[in-house]
């Protein structure tokens, strides 16, 4: 993706694009610590659990807490509007905060047993809890925004709830996949700008408005992260069956054990051919015994190289493709720093290449 870089001057370098993301952490790390801590117990000690800030026996812990994407966009976007980057912290703070809220509940739903190499919190605390601290996180988010009485704080919770509901919608809907024998790629692309492009949407238009960017401005910054969220899904999709388990955290064919209607599957399905026909007859075989975990990794196997025959896999990456460039035009939109411009289209590049 460095092309596109290339045409707006000085290539945003690797390292560059990791100071973004060590500067979007370190500014809104403490924030966020600060707003954990006035959970009740023992929902505090659970959340600093899930964050990586402590170990399951209460001791500090250096634990991974993801990528840190969405906090250097909030502060990225407020840069764009002309402000500092501290203004864009309790947005940044906020949106992670969202964020997480859906991780707890996601990975409940989905049973999924482990997170950035660690158990989840529902594994660790139980299920209870895992509701309990993610419907808090989310009171927390807006707690954070509305203290700072402003006006431009109101119209970024109202950015907030709109993309919590759209997060919420996309969540409802990849459930509702699961139980369907056949998905659309236009179903599986409206789930997904719901459950991942509307929350990096906000991520990267936030900061802005929080700056007093015109709605306009703050449209054509949410239509970039939109896009890059379409992008960054893709190539999550694609990690759900071919990612390696050593860098992505999960088990191999870790979608595919959940039934998701990812992109790859749900773009094989519609291909037509043999792989194809072969997959949907299997897939609709799956549907009726509930008890994939009885499957055999070789037959977990078949069905990614079915996918991969039919063409998932390579639609799939075009896809992702296809998405960062609309991302990328839509910061034309918006009159901007070239600086600010390049490092927005720097960390484009780094979320569609990426092994994790």
């Amino acid at each position: 993706m460095s092309t596109a870089s290339a045409t707006r001057g000085v290539i945003v370098t690797a390292a560059g694009v990791l100071e973004l993301l060590e500067r979007g952490r370190t500014l809104s790390t403490p924030v966020l610590r600060s707003a954990v801590e006035r959970l009740a117990p023992p929902m505090d000690t659970v959340a600093a659990y899930h964050f990586g800030w402590i170990d399951a026996a209460g001791r500090p812990a250096d634990g991974d807490g993801g990528k840190a994407v969405r906090p250097a966009l909030a502060l990225l976007s407020a840069e764009a509007a002309g402000a500092p980057p501290e203004v864009g912290i309790p947005g940044a703070v906020a949106v992670e905060l969202v964020h997480n809220f859906s991780l707890l509940h996601d990975d409940l739903m989905d049973g999924d047993e482990q997170r950035r190499h660690r158990d989840t919190v529902w594994k660790v605390h139980g299920p209870a809890q895992a509701i309990l601290v993610g419907d808090a996180l989310f009171a927390l988010a807006n707690e954070v925004l509305l203290e700072q009485c402003t006006v431009d704080a109101g119209r970024a919770t109202r950015r907030l709830t709109v993309a919590t509901r759209k997060l919420i919608d996309g969540q409802a809907q990849d459930i509702s996949f699961e139980h369907r024998e056949r998905v659309t790629v236009e179903e599986c692309l409206e789930m997904e700008g719901n459950k991942t492009g509307a929350l990096l949407a906000c991520a990267s238009s936030i900061g802005a408005v929080l700056g007093g960017a015109s709605e306009s401005d703050a449209d054509a910054l949410e239509e970039y992260g939109y896009h890059l969220g379409l992008a960054f899904q893709a190539i999550d999709d694609l990690l759900g069956i071919w990612g390696d388990p050593a860098a992505t955290g999960k088990q191999t064919w870790s979608d595919l054990r959940q039934r998701k209607k990812s992109l790859p599957v749900v773009a094989a399905l519609a291909a037509g051919g043999s792989a194809s026909e072969q997959l949907g007859e299997l897939l609709a075989a799956d549907a009726k015994n509930p008890e994939t975990g009885a499957f055999s990794e070789e037959e977990f196997a078949l069905r990614a190289a079915l996918i991969e025959e039919a063409g998932g896999r390579e639609w799939t990456s075009q896809e992702a493709r296809r998405q960062y460039a609309t991302a990328i035009a839509a910061l034309d939109k918006m009159d901007m720093p070239d600086e600010i411009q390049r490092k927005l289209v720097g960390l484009a590049d780094f979320v569609v290449v990426r092994e994790k």
